[in-house]
């Protein structure tokens, strides 16, 4: 390769890398949409080679029902759960001091039983000066989510009608041999599936479970504090106890200590158990990832993709111990054997 063929590829390559910065950094606010996209094209894809392939039906038309489908099985299930959270939140009453008040009753429980007041005036004033800006993070949230789920469907229109050449362009861009590109591909397939069935599968039962203990022992606002308990199932390592130990905590001080110990008890040994219990069976039933690639996976995901950190994240930390696997087979391994 000539000087002036190396300086138009090196060129070329230093174009690339800084267009693909500028895009991904305009891209980001979108990041959910597109996401959801690849999630939704991995699971009915099959469905999209049968209607074109086998039933010789149109790629526009079946790509028009497809997404039809997903729009009624997963964007109306969320957007219902997200005006269940509105209505919820809507109801709440937003002045601070009423906000407020609950927790200085709950220290002054305390400072009577133990003589230490936890809530300072400085505590109390950052508290109140936070709330604003909890309601715009929440609007602005509402209004992401709106604009992502155009984007979602959108994308996944295109990607159902150009799915054969985007798979293949993909191919044959990878920098792997056919080998390692299947490994790939069924890496990514297996493990969005299992995230994208198994997560929802697992917040669903886990929040089903605790709105039962809520209503056998008390819990204040049982619906509500049951669609907390299923986002909080998502949670690495604490999960569902940020939401049932609280409760507890509060019907004690409250005086309502039998239902308080009930509700921890039922906590612990049913729902923080059901969770594994569930991940175990849905593991070995789909994918079978280690535990601790899941967890570590969503602490590494939320920060990077929102909410679809929960599939990404153990699927980038997937591919990078399969990435490096390849490397050790494909370089180490043989350099060995050589010697």
């Amino acid at each position: 390769m000539s000087t002036k063929e190396q300086y138009w590829k090196y060129s070329l390559i230093a174009i690339i890398i800084g267009l693909g910065i500028i895009l991904f950094r305009q891209i980001t606010p979108f990041l959910g949409g597109l996401l959801g996209a690849i999630t939704i094209y991995t699971l009915v894809r099959k469905q999209m080679i049968h209607l074109s392939d086998k039933r010789r039906m149109r790629r526009s038309v079946a790509a028009t029902l497809i997404t039809a489908e997903a729009i009624l099985c997963f964007l109306v299930p969320l957007g219902l759960v997200v005006w269940l959270a509105v209505v919820n939140l809507q109801n709440i009453n937003l002045d601070p001091q009423a906000i407020i008040a609950p927790f200085e009753e709950a220290a002054n429980i305390i400072k009577a039983k133990t003589g230490y007041y936890i809530l300072g005036k400085d505590t109390v004033a950052y508290v109140i000066s936070t709330l604003p800006r909890i309601g715009q993070a929440i609007m602005a949230g509402i209004s992401s989510f709106a604009v992502n789920v155009f984007v979602l469907i959108f994308v996944l229109y295109f990607m159902l009608i150009g799915g054969k050449k985007m798979e293949q362009y993909i191919n044959d861009i990878l920098p792997f041999n056919d080998v390692n590109t299947r490994n790939v591909v069924n890496e990514i397939d297996m493990i969005i599936r299992s995230n994208a069935v198994g997560i929802p599968l697992l917040a669903i039962i886990q929040g089903g479970v605790a709105m039962i203990g809520y209503w056998i022992f008390g819990a204040p606002n049982i619906l509500f504090t049951g669609f907390l308990t299923c986002f909080a199932s998502i949670i690495p390592m604490v999960g569902t106890a940020l939401v049932w130990f609280p409760i507890a905590v509060y019907m004690a001080l409250v005086g309502n200590w039998v239902q308080a110990i009930g509700l921890a008890v039922y906590g612990g040994v049913v729902i923080s158990q059901l969770d594994n219990l569930i991940r175990f069976i849905i593991q070995k039933k789909m994918a079978d990832i280690h535990p601790l690639i899941t967890v570590f996976g969503v602490v590494i995901g939320l920060p990077l993709f929102g909410f679809m950190g929960v599939i990404f994240g153990p699927l980038l930390l997937s591919l990078f111990f399969l990435f490096v696997d390849m490397f050790k087979r494909g370089y180490l391994d043989v350099g060995k054997r050589q010697q």
